[in-house]
């Protein structure tokens, strides 16, 4: 009987956070700059090679796309994110795609994509935005962690919500992205069959690896800084993939309520916390740090996702 109580204050928990989420959305959504224009990205089709010269081709292509992005966003005034585009098309920047429109998707490869033989996709959460010098360093550093012969892609192909808004907290997001997921994730393993794939899913990111995970071709799949996932078990994931979980001591993630309610519009909240035992997750050390600290260089969890990504153990706390 102890527990009802405890249920019903984190579910009474959540549905404020929804509420103040909800009128968060119009004040968070007025703070940001209006969506600039973008002209629309050539037609490259599926990845059907991965060679280097197939792609070197591919990234000049988007090199292109990019500037024309830049050239627009320089006429409609939006000198910031013009300098971010011109910045994204230098030539030590290596786009597997890119669509500057409704506020941009890019995937950009960090690493020799021909030559590896471990490659990692990076699935950001909340508040990721093209362009985010935090995101790509955490490309960067993992690569770097990894060493030759690997490839590490910052798959940014979604609309990721605000974390102040009610988009985090509801699969809606996810549900739009887990198709462009999954296929990259189908692409690059016909191309590199042998190549061992891995998906790192931090924070919302869990929600939209969860919702692409069923058959998906993927050896690892690993959550870490996770609201919850949406399903109450790995099991449910519906994957042959080895499933992880970890969380920094002092990410706040941990005191968001692991819950499901069922609404008139959907579901509000993930359900159980990956690093549960319950859920059935293999749990690695994360080490000390924050919701933001799991990709820094030199710390305790980006060496273990460097060995989860190789397919070796990560080294016990």
């Amino acid at each position: 009987m102890a527990s009802r109580p405890h249920s019903r204050r984190l579910r009474r928990t959540l549905l404020n956070a929804l509420v103040i989420a909800s009128v968060a959305v119009p004040t968070a959504g007025a703070a940001r700059p209006a969506a600039v224009p973008a002209p629309a990205p050539p037609a490259l089709g599926t990845l059907t090679q991965a060679t280097a010269t197939t792609l070197d081709a591919r990234y000049a292509v988007n090199r292109d796309a990019v500037l024309a992005a830049a050239r627009t966003a320089d006429d409609y005034g939006d000198r910031k994110r013009a300098a971010a585009l011109r910045a994204m098309a230098g030539r030590d920047r290596h786009l597997l795609s890119f669509d500057g429109r409704d506020g941009g998707r890019s995937v950009e490869v960090v690493g020799d994509l021909a030559r590896a033989d471990r490659t990692a996709v990076l699935v950001p959460g909340s508040d990721t935005a093209l362009g985010s010098a935090r995101f790509r360093a955490g490309a960067v550093a993992l690569q770097r962690e990894l060493g030759g012969r690997s490839a590490v892609l910052a798959w940014l192909g979604y609309r990721t919500p605000a974390t102040a808004s009610a988009a985090a907290l509801t699969p809606g997001r996810a549900e739009e992205a887990a198709p462009e997921l999954r296929e990259l994730v189908r692409e690059l393993k016909a191309v590199k069959p042998a190549a061992r794939l891995t998906l790192l899913c931090h924070s919302y990111g869990s929600v939209v690896c969860a919702e692409a995970a069923p058959g998906l071709p993927a050896d690892a799949l690993v959550f870490y800084g996770s609201p919850g996932t949406g399903t109450d078990r790995a099991a449910d994931l519906r994957t042959r993939a080895a499933v992880w979980a970890g969380r920094g001591g002092s990410d706040w993630i941990a005191h968001v309520p692991h819950l499901r309610v069922p609404l008139p519009f959907g579901e509000l909240g993930f359900g159980t916390d990956p690093v549960d035992p319950e859920y059935g997750a293999r749990v690695f050390d994360a080490g000390p740090g924050g919701h933001s600290d799991y990709l820094v260089p030199g710390s305790v969890p980006l060496a273990n996702l460097a060995r989860i990504v190789a397919g070796r153990e990560p080294a016990d706390a």
